[in-house]
């Protein structure tokens, strides 16, 4: 049973999408429960497979390959240490999010058909152990994430999926361009097959070098990098506040799996050492993703904006880790990238119900804001400086170990961009700071909610459920910065592994 499990994890939200869009035609109220009931299935079983990964006595990797035909010829899905872990960050935030969106909305049995095919996609990324089933997994996530965002009820909600509908087709298409290259030099499309046949054919190959730029250069745009970022702030400001948190926490993060996954398991370490500069390259990218994100992110006034540019910054702090080749570092690394997903998931939840409940979307609005929100605002400041790195949270453990990782590897400038960026993270979180707290809300009557988000005949516009689920987020994070040393001994046997092939 437990050798089913990735594959029931990616086919499972697709086929209840059907059921979703299939029973709405007969019956209006659907969707919520049939997405409902699949995620939480979906999320014991991420569970549970994460535990028979790290407890389990059938080694630390299961291979299932779909209808029982072995690779080249077959497909393979692939669940070992970080797979797992990635697995339960998605189920678990798509289960939280749907939970805000009860209420919170947007609603609707195409909303939900579309909530799982983007899990489902999430999952297929995460699990597959193809690089052109890869693609059509990012192609899953990427159209769904469009229509997600289009949801909106302004026309900028359109021009924002338009715009994130045609860059993120670019960056799969180079992507797919990559993988053209390295099938012919290869003949396989397998990632542990490539793995092998890459090391024959010779990490100085130009099919292979090509390849593997473009290969980079598709994911800098899906994770958006510096500066092909430009889809981001569009999309995240845009999107529906119900369905921000989801793109934000989960759809980049998967990207940024994915390239740790082709770099480390499919080119591998040696690639990266055999080749000139090419780690060089991906700091310096990583390194001006950092400091143009967090200086773009002071500028902004649109809080959703402001959130966005910081992805920008911390998806780059991300992707210079992975070119400082240490094992700290790269542990570092993925501990940010599964703590971002939740910082930010958060972030943007409470950004939703502070949007809900006060109608305020800028910082000035934000003014008095901890006064008549307590609760919405202490997540805010919670969230924010675990954003800025304050201890004890995810977000301080995850920069920690990069520092040390670039400290250890001698490349000091790293050390330097990190403590820059905390310090400009630090100048956009105390500008909402000091508006909820220490300045007077304005008398003006800006937080009259323009557009009651309560449509579940309730009368309210925030429900008991929308702010447990921005609490507990803010509760996981602060409790995760007490586990440097669990994410050391889960993360560090599989990173030493990828290190020593």
């Amino acid at each position: 049973m437990i050798e089913q499990l990735p594959a029931l994890l990616v086919v499972a939200p697709i086929l209840a999408a059907t059921v979703s869009l299939v029973a709405g035609l007969r019956w209006r109220e659907t969707g919520w429960a049939v997405t409902t009931i699949t995620l939480v299935g979906l999320f014991a079983m991420a569970i549970w497979l994460t535990t028979e990964v790290y407890l389990g006595a059938g080694g630390d990797r299961i291979i299932h390959q779909l209808g029982g035909f072995p690779r080249p010829v077959g497909i393979e899905l692939i669940a070992d240490r970080l797979s797992t872990l990635i697995s339960v960050v998605v189920t678990g935030i798509a289960l939280g999010v749907l939970a805000y969106t009860r209420l919170g909305g947007p609603r609707g049995n195409g909303f939900y058909t579309m909530y799982l095919l983007l899990v489902g996609g999430l999952l297929g990324v995460t699990f597959t152990g193809d690089v052109f089933n890869l693609f059509v997994f990012l192609e899953i996530t990427g159209l769904t994430t469009y229509a997600i965002v289009a949801k909106g009820e302004s026309g900028e909600s359109a021009i924002a999926a338009l715009r994130y509908l045609v860059i993120g087709t670019v960056g799969a298409s180079i992507y797919l361009i990559g993988v053209g290259y390295l099938f012919m030099a290869t003949g396989t499309l397998n990632m542990i097959d490539l793995s092998a046949s890459l090391a024959e054919v010779g990490y100085d190959a130009t099919l292979v070098r090509v390849g593997f730029v473009f290969v980079f250069v598709g994911f800098a745009v899906k994770v958006a990098l510096f500066p092909l970022h430009s889809w981001q702030p569009d999309a995240y400001q845009h999107a529906p506040d119900g369905a921000t948190p989801l793109v934000s926490a989960l759809v980049s993060t998967a990207s940024a799996y994915a390239l740790f996954r082709i770099t480390y398991t499919v080119f591998t370490v040696e690639f990266l050492r055999a080749t000139p500069y090419v780690t060089e390259v991906i700091v310096t990218i990583g390194s001006v993703s950092v400091l143009a994100g967090t200086t773009l992110a002071v500028l902004q006034t649109d809080v959703k904006r402001m959130l966005a540019y910081s992805s920008v910054s911390q998806f780059g702090l991300i992707v210079l880790a992975y070119g400082l080749v240490t094992q700290t570092a790269l542990v570092g690394s993925l501990v940010h990238l599964l703590g971002h997903g939740l910082m930010k998931g958060g972030l943007f939840l409470a950004v939703g119900v502070i949007a809900a409940g006060t109608g305020a979307r800028t910082v000035d609005e934000y003014a008095g804001l901890a006064e008549r929100r307590p609760f919405a605002a202490g997540a805010m400041a919670v969230l924010g400086l675990a954003l800025v790195g304050v201890p004890p949270s995810v977000g301080f453990v995850g920069k920690w170990f990069i520092a040390v990782g670039a400290v250890e590897a001698g490349v000091w400038p790293v050390a330097v961009v990190v403590f820059l960026s905390t310090m400009l993270t630090l100048a956009y979180v105390a500008r909402l700071l000091e508006k909820m707290y220490f300045t007077p809300p304005a008398r003006t009557g800006a937080y009259t909610p323009e557009n009651p988000l309560a449509a579940d005949g309730s009368g309210e516009t925030v429900s008991k459920g929308m702010l447990a689920m921005t609490v507990l987020c803010t509760v996981l994070v602060v409790a995760l910065g007490f586990a440097g040393g669990t994410f050391d001994s889960l993360l560090g046997p599989f990173v030493e592994g990828v290190l020593n092939g």
